[in-house]
């Protein structure tokens, strides 16, 4: 190609278009990224974002929130406490955050009644909750706790062999009462020989009942259950007299047996040891579960069933079976020592309800309550050894917010990668370390040396 004096004009000209709109192009790009802010979240189940729980809190959140988070001089650590809380200023415009050296800050650390490094204070609408460690399910649980007007008081029975929320052994309950703590509840025992129940903003929790109810204990609770009274009933199988009593006013029967499923595919997959453990895969459609994602997991537990007759005294009860058992499960009646089997003549066949919510609209002194109950057939799945099981903790949390009637407060799961581990048997593992570590290179050893003969011989 002749290069003319023309032609060389035309490319110097073309040279300095490309340089103008090299740096137009960049100049644009940088003031979109100071305009605009884009973020996109590829991991698995999104574990670098908030979750749509926490998202859905802000947006219910009309006024201003204020963040101030004290930490040490560490940049690495000031970035990732930053990107928390950026996350939660990205969904909401006001919500406002600093990030504060105690030592350099003294008087405002002060004031802020702040002891070590890692404490963050949350204030909203006038109210202030302080948090020790900074994490999405830390940060939201208190702004669960600042929207509560009062907390909400969880009133578990003692004195007859309960579960104990001080108890902090595989059957307790403790980790339970700290979640719930944490949730912005205010759990206590109660003793109805000398305490008297209140319906003000509360829930009644029976759990494992193992010695009879006093006359006295039994008529308070039939009179908190008349006058409207929040109740949460956990019931083992084979209930005693005072039980039955109290089971007989929510108009729910308690079936004969252990409720046990012989699915032994998904028992295989859940690693579950006895057809006793059994899982519940779907729910019925009902605030309480709506939300769930994931199985829940209950042991030696009893089926229900709702009695559909009402007499107008107790009111038209509204019931949802929350809990059904597969179709390969059934009431045992008999010794499981003798094995399981099912006998037509003995048991009873599944599906099975395990958990029931009911409700009712009632009239107290000319005004209309909304009363709500849950009996679930079963007091292990929330103890300290079962809680994390499944969804478990997820399913009580939201039992207990139903009840009180505070179904817009949720309960942030953490987000796990499901592809963070690989297990393999010693055989799999023997048999990969000697294709990789000893096979690979002997062949591609061999490879090379015939290559490299053949090569020389030419």
């Amino acid at each position: 190609m002749k290069v003319t004096q023309k032609s060389q004009h035309q490319y110097r000209i073309q040279h300095i278009l490309f340089i103008f709109l090299l740096l137009g192009s960049t100049g644009f790009a940088g003031w979109l990224s100071n305009e605009y802010n884009f973020r996109s979240d590829w991991t698995a189940g999104k574990r670098h974002s908030l979750s749509d729980d926490t998202t859905q809190l802000l947006s219910q959140m009309p006024f201003e929130i204020t963040v101030r988070s004290y930490q040490p001089d560490n940049p690495t650590l000031t970035k990732a406490v930053n990107e928390v809380l950026k996350n939660y200023q990205d969904h909401k415009a006001d919500f406002k955050f600093k990030i504060i050296n105690p030592d350099i800050f003294l008087a405002q650390a002060k004031s802020d009644q702040v002891t070590r490094y890692g404490q963050t204070v949350i204030e909203y609408n006038d109210k202030t909750e302080r948090i020790d460690n900074l994490s999405e399910d830390a940060l939201s649980n208190a702004l669960i706790r600042l929207q509560l007007d009062n907390k909400p008081q969880l009133l578990f029975l003692t004195q007859h062999g309960e579960r104990s929320i001080g108890d902090d052994s595989e059957t307790g309950y403790q980790q339970l009462a700290n979640q719930l703590t944490l949730k912005g509840f205010d759990v206590q025992n109660i003793n109805l020989i000398n305490q008297a129940l209140t319906l003000e903003n509360s829930v009644l929790v029976l759990s494992s009942i193992n010695k009879p109810l006093l006359d006295t204990e039994q008529k308070k609770i039939l009179q908190y259950i008349k006058a409207g009274g929040h109740l949460l009933m956990l019931q083992d199988p084979a209930p005693e007299a005072s039980q039955l009593a109290l089971l007989a006013a929510l108009r729910i029967n308690v079936i004969d047996g252990i409720v046990v499923d012989s699915n032994q595919k998904v028992n295989a997959m859940l690693k579950l040891s006895h057809p006793a453990m059994v899982p519940i895969l779907e729910y019925k459609r009902h605030p309480i579960t709506e939300k769930m994602q994931y199985y829940t997991l209950f042991t030696t537990a009893a089926a229900l069933v709702h009695d559909t007759t009402n007499t107008p005294q107790q009111g038209q009860w509204l019931a949802t079976n929350l809990l059904i058992t597969a179709d390969t499960s059934w009431a045992e009646t008999g010794d499981f020592l003798l094995g399981l089997a099912f006998d037509k003549t003995k048991d009873f066949a599944g599906p099975l309800s395990i958990g029931i919510a009911q409700q009712r609209q009632i009239t107290l002194q000319d005004k209309k309550v909304t009363q709500r109950v849950v009996v679930i057939g079963d007091t292990d799945f929330i103890a300290n050894n079962n809680l994390g099981k499944g969804a478990n903790l997820d399913f009580i949390l939201n039992t207990f917010n139903w009840l009180t009637q505070n179904e817009k407060l949720i309960s942030i799961a953490p987000k796990n990668a499901p592809d963070l581990r690989l297990n393999l048997s010693a055989p799999v593992a023997a048999l990969l370390g000697l294709v990789f570590l000893f096979a690979l290179p002997i062949f591609f050893f061999i490879m090379g040396a015939a290559i490299w003969s053949k090569r020389r011989k030419k």
